[in-house]
């Protein structure tokens, strides 16, 4: 089970028992790896650490300290340090990896561009390696982070979520909420009194808070036949009557992983029984069976849990069980390719009247880390998860999603920004709560073309890159002939003489660097712009097919090679290839909409900004002669640009 999945069985904050004393660096660093190896994170972050102030140019080191800042939740640590070795191994023969989880930390921390080129970037360079987990993951993740841009910029106004304050939430993680009338169930670390000794850690918890209208009143700790001394007790879950109570009890094998087994009890003659383990139907021998939930598919009532046992689609997978009339479990059966994932899908919550499965997981489009989905059932099976957005959703993990039986509001556990902490931001789970409106109320009618302009903004700036003096050498021209897809073929043909160019007089591993350098220019800027322009013009056919208006402001710039008269003419082509590429795009689809004088349908308006020189960037070159730095340099190539800086709209057909 990895480091995330951790947070969601018991908590994401782990205490260095002992003191780290000055030590020499290969001790140190034995040390960490031995933390490492027992996934203590924590520890193995704190000596790398340790050992980092005495010798900081150590490429292994500072790799090891941004693995172990990563899985600690150390965001910028761990990128500061993904991006110093990136430096050095710019090829990526030392750590091929490097790169996407670099991009994933940016993703982590809400940086989507920068994450999608880096995820794209690494997909591309790999795409031999179709077969390969990183491989996979990094093509869904670019289609996530244009998703997730998506849901930034259109977050539910209409509901506020609430960070439970210190009585229910502690500087350790509280998760697994379940509110039953007042009365909150939760799971915790909190309890320092039983405590794991050989993993530092104290043993999780389930406690109890009433509600009393948005206060909460005292934390009460369950009786030892919930909490069993010695082991982690977690994740409550009624059945429909609450006549039966299901928990987890999970062994610790080491600072992250455990081997976990769901229990349940029955309420008679006005009390709970000893709880007993479920049957081997629901609990497989030396596998993960945890995060019960009753749910009903039809008229059958199920268990629903998560499970990481073979047979499924990854690692952890949502399971169900159904429950016979004699309360025996029928054969577990995997909630299907919809729903799991060659990653992680947890924390299962059956809504009856909604018929809805919501859960977490780190592989379907989301803002990152676990994300909140709910699939419908519907014709007998679970349908594609829909992602709930801002604000139950943030880029950090959101579980354990779980709604009250008055279905007047829900709950969920988020390391997100705000949450209680000890050691560092974003170690811990805190518990927060979201008004609901009715459960029966039809869901909202989603404006499509809304969501196409929305994703239409969200590309801009959109910057084109262009060669030297390009289209039409030498001329003063202000308009050419060519389509900005013809500039872009000729120029990104161009790749390997960048790199012979630029490369001239180098040695060593500066020969590298400077491949990688070129590298970058036309997979980050040149390729990426193509790429954001042809999006950005099937969106644009979209939401001039619905009427919208649309105004596109264009500005140039070029570097200062040549007259500032010869560049604002150059500039001056450079937008006309764009327009060009407008016009001539898929057989000229869009050309009755530039200008239309037609009220009643789509528009496009063509705006120019002042066109002009850019400041010489250091290291860029004016002379001529010196192509190497005038023309080949990345930092001289990134100054020859177009853009769209802005986009407006306007429909006249809107109700």
């Amino acid at each position: 089970m990895n480091a995330k999945t951790l947070c969601v069985l018991v908590a994401c904050f782990f205490f260095l028992g002992a003191p780290i004393f000055a030590q020499k660096t290969k001790a140190l660093l034995a040390d960490g790896d031995k933390a490492f190896a027992d996934n203590d994170f924590f520890s193995a972050a704190a000596y790398y650490n340790k050992a980092i102030l005495q010798d900081s140019s150590d490429i292994a080191l500072q790799y090891k300290y941004a693995e172990a800042s990563r899985l600690n939740f150390d965001y910028a640590i761990a990128e500061h340090w993904y991006s110093k070795v990136i430096k050095k191994d710019a090829m990526g023969k030392l750590y091929p990896e490097c790169s996407f989880w670099l991009a994933t930390i940016k993703k982590n921390r809400g940086n989507y561009k920068d994450a999608k080129k880096m995820f794209d970037k690494y997909a591309k360079k790999n795409k031999k390696k179709k077969d390969n987990y990183f491989v996979k993951k990094a093509i869904q993740e670019v289609a996530a982070c244009d998703f997730a841009q998506l849901l930034m910029a259109s977050p539910d106004k209409s509901v506020s979520i609430i960070h439970l304050d210190s009585t229910v939430n502690s500087k350790v993680s509280e998760y697994a909420p379940i509110q039953v009338d007042s009365l909150l169930y939760f799971s915790s670390l909190r309890d320092g009194k039983d405590r794991d000794k050989k993993h530092s850690v104290n043993y999780n918890k389930i406690y109890t808070s009433i509600q009393d209208s948005i206060k909460w009143k005292k934390v009460v700790e369950l009786d030892t036949l919930f909490n069993h001394q010695g082991v982690h007790n977690a994740n409550t879950a009624f059945n429909a009557d609450f006549t039966k109570v299901f928990i987890t009890r999970c062994v610790q094998k080491n600072s992250m992983d455990f081997n976990c087994e769901i229990y349940s009890s029955d309420f008679k003659n006005g009390q709970w029984s000893t709880l007993q383990k479920l049957p081997p139907e629901i609990n497989v021998k030396n596998y993960t069976n945890t995060q019960p939930a009753i749910g009903f598919l039809g008229d059958e009532e199920v268990l629903f849990f998560a499970s990481n046992r073979p047979g499924g689609e990854g690692k952890m997978d949502i399971w169900y069980s159904k429950i016979n009339k004699d309360g025996s479990y029928g054969k577990a059966i995997n909630a299907g390719k919809k729903v799991n994932s060659i990653d992680d899908e947890i924390t299962p919550f059956y809504c009856k009247p909604c018929q809805e499965l919501f859960f977490s997981s780190n592989w379907h489009k989301g803002l990152g880390g676990f994300d909140i989905f709910k699939s419908d059932f519907k014709n007998n099976e679970l349908g594609e998860p829909k992602n709930l957005g801002l604000p139950f959703n943030s880029n950090f993990n959101d579980i354990y999603f779980s709604i009250n039986s008055k279905k007047t509001e829900a709950f969920i556990s988020s390391n997100r920004t705000g949450s209680f902490f000890e050691e560092k931001e974003s170690c811990c789970n805190d518990i927060y709560m979201v008004k609901l409106p009715k459960i029966e109320e039809p869901p909202k009618k989603v404006d499509s073309t809304q969501v196409f302009v929305t994703q239409m903004k969200l590309l801009v700036p959109l910057t084109l890159y262009f060669h030297n003096d390009e289209p039409d050498k030498k001329t003063l021209a202000i308009t050419t002939t060519k389509n900005y897809r013809k500039t872009y073929e000729d120029y990104s043909a161009m790749h390997e003489l960048y790199k012979k160019e630029y490369s001239k007089g180098a040695k060593g591993g500066d020969i590298e660097r400077a491949y990688g350098d070129i590298d970058n220019l036309f997979e980050d800027s040149v390729d990426a712009g193509m790429q954001d322009l042809d999006k950005f013009a099937q969106l644009l056919v979209k939401v001039l097919k619905d009427n919208e208006k649309v105004t596109i402001t264009m500005k140039g710039y070029c570097s200062p090679l040549a007259s500032t008269d010869y560049n604002v003419n150059l500039a001056k082509r450079r937008i006309s290839s764009l327009r060009n590429y407008f016009i001539e795009y898929q057989g000229g689809i869009l050309v009755k909409y530039i200008d239309n004088p037609n009220p009643e349908e789509g528009k496009i308006t063509f705006f120019n900004e002042d066109i002009g020189e850019l400041k010489a960037r250091p290291n860029v070159s004016d002379d001529y002669y010196d192509t190497k730095n005038s023309i080949y340099n990345p930092a001289a190539a990134l100054e020859r640009k177009i853009q769209i800086i802005a986009i407006s709209t306007f429909s006249s057909n809107k109700e």
